[in-house]
């Protein structure tokens, strides 16, 4: 695995002291369940409140509880009227303190798709700031330890079953989806219908920032079914009343490892097209980077932005990179984009390649030669960073075959996966 297993070993820097959570001073929550001397029974769904609303709320919720009761009958109706509540509130507020409950602290976080590519980046340097991470997973025979390895903890919930979500969002202040559909998914029932129940749910239960991972110029090629789906995810979370942050992405270093790097070591063909489509790769760890960013700076919210790397690439341009340096020739087999246009009109006709067609019609934007980049300048202002922060393509890369080929010196191995086994 020494090939592939290259970002899960690639330093994150120096946790930070989970006793000393940046933030915490400015914000918590309080969470009022409808009957306090019954947890399990049924509790009214939750509905935000704004800002403009919280001192009227904690004052008349301060009424409210010094007035006297004369009977259990009327004690037990008032509670009746208090409904499930997450509302952030300064520390400071006496309001705060008056209310009771249990505080919602702005270093509290919910990852969804915890286990994923980005997901796992995302929850690893949140741990390193010293945000309180909890992880939203499925329930699977091989449970995903490593996030509780790391500090994390976990909740099982199954996206598709919406019934299974509000638990996981209890105390939360800050919700981070960066879940997506597998290829052997359903991309409807993940990335459109699966949506609009996070969305609702966090709604409900008061959440004060979501971020949502959308895709560079969904809203310019709605022909596409996944990027459609973007779009209107965007749109649903606009008009949900709560602070939101919506970070476009334009494509991810960390698939170019097998995609391209791993084929140059190995000697094995690799496919491409005849396009000038041009991509501004990003490593996962600086949208992890850029992401708490967002979450931390109240210039971020409600915004959408795109998140762009230094410079843009071609096909042909990553694949000359790897074949520099990793020193080998590659054998390109070059896919026409004609050829790709037609394999979507023959298999949308039928249902069970509707999956196939969807994904090749997101190939065929992919090599219709659109750029997805975008200039950064404004949005590294808006998250207080600075463009050396950023990885390039080229450090990425080097620093991969550097690894790799340093390992495949030390046990005497030649360039191909094969061999290196041996």
């Amino acid at each position: 695995e020494e090939f592939r297993d290259f970002d899960h070993q690639r330093p994150h820097g120096r946790p930070a002291s989970r006793n000393s959570s940046p933030g915490s001073e400015h914000t918590v929550g309080v969470f009022r369940p409808r009957d306090h001397h019954r947890p399990s029974a049924r509790r009214d769904r939750a509905r935000p409140i704004g800002n403009s609303q919280m001192a009227a709320t904690a004052l008349s919720a301060q009424s409210a509880y010094a007035a006297p009761v004369a009977t259990r009958a009327s004690r037990r109706a008032s509670r009746a009227r208090a409904p499930l509540r997450c509302v952030a509130e300064d520390a400071e507020s006496p309001s705060a303190v008056a209310t009771g409950g249990t505080p919602v602290r702005k270093t509290s976080m919910l990852v969804i798709g915890a286990t994923g590519t980005l997901g796992r980046q995302v929850v690893r340097r949140a741990l390193d700031e010293g945000y309180d991470v909890r992880c939203l997973v499925r329930p699977r025979q091989n449970p995903a330890d490593f996030l509780r390895d790391w500090g994390a903890t976990t909740v099982s919930g199954d996206l598709t079953k919406p019934e299974t979500l509000p638990a996981a969002f209890v105390g939360i202040h800050t919700v981070v989806d960066a879940s997506t559909a597998r290829p052997e998914e359903d991309t409807y029932a993940i990335d459109w219908k699966a949506k609009v129940a996070c969305i609702q749910t966090a709604a409900s239960m008061g959440i004060q920032r979501y971020v949502f991972y959308s895709i560079d110029k969904c809203d310019q090629h709605k022909e596409v079914p996944l990027m459609n789906m973007k779009a209107s995810v965007e749109e649903y979370l606009k008009v949900s009343g709560m602070n939101y942050t919506v970070l476009r992405l334009c494509g991810f270093m960390q698939p170019l490892i097998s995609g391209y790097a791993v084929p140059v070591l190995e000697e094995q063909p690799l496919w491409g097209t005849d396009d000038d489509t041009r991509t501004a790769y990003l490593d996962t760890q600086d949208v992890a980077k850029m992401t708490l960013a967002a979450c931390r700076r109240d210039e971020a919210a409600n915004k959408v932005m795109t998140l762009a790397g230094p410079k843009s690439y071609s096909v042909r341009e990553v694949i000359a990179l790897c074949e520099k340096l990793g020193g080998a020739d590659a054998q390109v087999n070059k896919v026409p984009v004609l050829a790709l246009k037609a394999t979507r009109a023959l298999t949308r006709f039928f249902q069970w390649t509707a999956p196939a067609s969807d994904r090749l019609a997101f190939a065929e934007v992919l090599a219709s030669g659109v750029k997805f980049e975008a200039p950064m300048d404004e949005t590294y202002e808006i998250l207080g960073m600075d463009a050396s922060e950023t990885t390039s393509l080229e450090q990425y890369l080097e620093e991969y075959f550097s690894k790799i080929l340093k390992k495949l010196k030390e046990v005497g191995g030649q360039s191909r996966q094969k061999d290196f086994y041996l």
